[in-house]
């Protein structure tokens, strides 16, 4: 599975940061549920270093037949 690095973490949690601050100039009230999805995927691999995203992006890739 795969694991981020140390570096890549703090990518997810200044990018999920980022985004938050975004829907908070917006107004929370205002903004659809859905959006809250990205920054929480996010944080997930911010916290966990498993970014499900990369893992199933290196998924598809492998199933079309395309290597790193």
């Amino acid at each position: 599975m795969f694991t981020a690095s140390k570096v890549q973490r703090l990518f997810f949690f200044n990018l999920a940061s980022f985004i938050m601050v975004g829907l908070w100039l917006t107004g929370l009230d205002k903004v659809h549920w859905f959006a809250y999805t990205i920054p929480a995927a996010l944080y997930f691999a911010a916290v966990t270093g498993l970014c499900l995203g990369l893992y199933t992006s290196g998924k598809i890739l492998d199933v079309l037949g395309i290597r790193d």
